[in-house]
């Protein structure tokens, strides 16, 4: 479990206007903090309940798995309570065969993009298969001792958060198997942010599966049921699935706080909310602050002015064994108490500061961005110098499509 300050859920909650900010520069000596440029602020969001989510809700799915064979596709997200689904089920009887590891393994303690192996888990003896790594979809092999697939991980609604890659991928491999899936829904953080260019077949890549924007605002479960119904799995097949909602009185603006670090380089809730933003970072020279206390809340690189107001240098932790600009000074801007939104949508402004400052733009851009972005377009812009309003007005046809479409999957009101 990790704590968060009032005074950082308080700047989440209300998108509250920039404010100076407030960390110590990170590594040694360097430019100090100044002021970080206000943005417009989205509406408020509506204030938090009470959340119960899918995996609470033992009545509504364990008699669904009473005499079957389970295959848990799971990581340290996945509690009851404080206790870890896999235990939960297996103290009320459920016959737990198989669990599934996605990227950062079944306790979520493996730094980013490492290779998950095959083991067993210590504490329930239930053999633990990756799905990270060279698979990533279950072989037949893998569900050979499987009657029914449950999949309950906590999302953050980006596109290229690789947790929904996984679920795209169980489900198509029981698709073709002719197995059950039965998806135990979780709140998105940010699920009333819906944003961004909408990904480009020619760039589908495990960072963006489906035709999603950037931010996508769909629970898991409500993501189940656009893949399934919308035919995105190979073949145009679709599996058996069952989805358990949350309990009534969630809505997508509803302000959820996570009790569980999503993985090793989301440690806050604003982290969370800056995500999809600050994540288009990584296919560029720009260091996000991997390898640093403040992953995802600073952004900086060796390539940017030395007069940036503040300055960290990236150094090996659990997290991120090795992190871009290991050893480099990056000079850039601490985000702590910025908005992680501008206009209501994703925040642009960053991207298209640091390109334009950059004193090696000829490598600003690495292939991997495109993988992110999904389009070939946003890099082609931001070269040539287009304005943040004429880049979202492209996105524009795209997106209104997508909300018609999301619409007829929601499971719950959006405010």
């Amino acid at each position: 479990m990790i704590d968060f300050s009032a005074k950082m859920m308080l700047a989440l909650l209300l998108a509250l206007p920039a404010c100076g900010t407030t960390r110590p520069v990170a590594s040694g000596s360097g430019p100090q903090p100044t002021t970080v440029p206000p943005t417009q602020t989205p509406p408020a969001r509506v204030a938090p309940v009470a959340v119960v989510v899918g995996a609470a809700r033992l009545d509504q799915y364990l008699p669904q798995l009473k005499g079957q064979r389970v295959g848990l596709v799971i990581n340290q997200t996945s509690r009851v309570g404080n206790a870890y689904l896999v235990d939960t089920l297996r103290a009320r009887g459920v016959n737990v065969t198989a669990i599934f590891a996605p990227e950062h393994g079944f306790r979520g303690e493996a730094a980013d993009g490492a290779t998950i192996t095959d083991g067993r888990d210590a504490r329930s003896g239930v053999p633990v298969r990756s799905v990270y790594g060279k698979t990533k979809k279950p072989t037949p092999e893998m569900l050979a001792d499987v009657d029914v697939l449950v999949f309950d991980i906590q999302d953050v609604g980006a596109r290229f958060y690789t947790f929904i890659s996984t679920l795209h991928y169980v489900m198509e491999a029981a698709a073709e198997q002719n197995k059950p899936v039965l998806v135990l829904d979780r709140p998105n953080p940010n699920g009333d942010l819906v944003d961004g260019p909408i990904l480009e077949p020619a760039h589908r890549s495990f960072v963006g599966l489906d035709p999603l924007p950037i931010a996508h605002g769909l629970t898991v479960g409500e993501l189940a049921q656009t893949i399934n119904q919308e035919k995105w799995l190979a073949g145009g097949r679709s599996c058996r699935l069952t989805v358990v909602p949350l309990q009534q009185g969630y809505t997508h603006a509803t302000a959820y706080h996570l009790p569980v670090r999503p993985s090793p380089n989301l440690p806050t809730d604003h982290a969370v909310a800056l995500y999809p933003s600050i994540c288009l970072f990584e296919g560029t020279n720009v260091s996000v602050g991997r390898g640093t206390d403040a992953p995802f809340e600073v952004i900086g690189s060796p390539s940017q002015p030395a007069t940036r107001p503040y300055s960290f240098t990236p150094a090996p932790n659990a997290g991120s064994p090795t992190p871009p600009m290991k050893g480099q000074r990056c000079y850039g801007l601490d985000l702590a108490m910025a908005p992680a939104r501008e206009n209501g949508g994703l925040v642009l402004k960053y991207l298209l500061d640091f390109y334009q400052q950059s004193t090696d733009k000829t490598h600003f851009f690495g292939k991997y961005f495109e993988e992110l972005s999904g389009t070939d377009t946003l890099r082609q812009q931001i070269i040539a110098g287009q304005s943040e309003a004429k880049i979202r007005a492209s996105w524009e046809p795209g997106l209104r499509k997508f909300r018609v479409l999301r619409k007829k999957y929601l499971l719950y009101p959006e405010r």
